[in-house]
């Protein structure tokens, strides 16, 4: 059953977009999605018409992605389908630890960030990404080898994102370092940490588990083009 406090979990991106991340919002209508380079999420209402599509579609332009995250709507038979992905959504109900070693990244850390993303794919993440919130990350010997940071700003919830280590240096227990870091951050503010995970993960479920996270419900993410 579901915490009377997390109904914002069912609609993340439209809650970020219209709260914390109205700053890096574009709107046309009720259509709105995030500025570019900073994340392809787009959100609609819970029950849009024609009009509103329209105006998605205005908003995104032709032949570009809708990356309509969990949000169940269902386009005009005409946006063609581009991916499918079933996932779980995870709260946290853990507590805070202190971790020695973690570092922020700021901007200047960029270019290395991407990096790392390049070789571990662990989602969607673009050039302006970092602006959603903090990152912090672990170096060996200068290099950056794992990294994660916040995501979506639902009302009282903060997503745990990109959450990867380097191929070279998994094993060490990197990602529990960050994670705790960010669970502990965000319980520092009165905010609860959530995340996403694709189902088939079943590696990254199990450390969630251990980190303190319950699987809240499935959630399905869906992509479309805009004819």
């Amino acid at each position: 059953m579901a915490d009377r406090d997390d109904v914002a979990l069912d609609d993340p991106v439209g809650e970020s977009l219209r709260g914390h991340h109205a700053h890096l919002a574009r709107r046309v209508g009720r259509a709105a999605t995030y500025r570019p380079e900073v994340s392809t999420f787009s959100t609609v209402s819970a029950d849009p018409g024609p009009a509103e599509w329209a105006d998605l579609a205005r908003l995104l332009g032709r032949g570009e992605l809708a990356d309509m995250f969990s949000s169940p709507a269902a386009p005009p038979p005409d946006w063609e389908p581009v991916f499918v992905l079933e996932g779980l959504q995870m709260v946290w109900s853990g507590s805070g630890e202190s971790e020695t070693g973690v570092v922020e990244l700021g901007a200047d850390s960029v270019p290395e960030m991407l990096d790392l993303v390049a070789r571990t794919r662990p989602g969607p993440f673009w050039p302006r990404t970092r602006e959603l919130g903090a990152y912090v990350g672990i170096r060996d010997e200068g290099a950056l080898v794992a990294m994660a940071g916040e995501r979506l700003r639902p009302p009282g919830w903060t997503e745990i994102s990109t959450v990867c280590t380097a191929p070279e240096a998994r094993g060490r227990g990197h990602a529990a370092r960050l994670i705790r870091a960010l669970a502990t951050r965000i319980a520092a503010r009165n905010e609860r940490p959530f995340l996403h995970v694709a189902e088939t993960n079943t590696p990254a479920i199990a450390l969630y588990e251990r980190l303190g996270f319950k699987t809240r419900g499935h959630v399905t993410f869906r992509g479309f083009r805009v004819p």
